[in-house]
């Protein structure tokens, strides 16, 4: 590998560790918004199962 091949490579991962620390916050935020809607949809059908009120026939 000479000079230029290195210099290439280098480079090359330099630019590829920069994308990963601009899209890992964003990946980070994205997989936490999807924890947060499940824990909501889940307290909203426990809220709803609960306050189902069973009727008398």
């Amino acid at each position: 590998m000479d000079t230029t091949q290195l210099q290439g490579l280098i480079g090359t991962l330099a630019v590829l560790g920069l994308l990963a620390l601009v899209v890992l916050p964003a990946v980070v935020g994205a997989v936490h918004d999807r924890r947060v809607d499940r824990q909501l949809e889940r307290a909203a059908e426990e809220r709803r199962a609960s306050h189902r009120v069973a009727r008398p026939a």
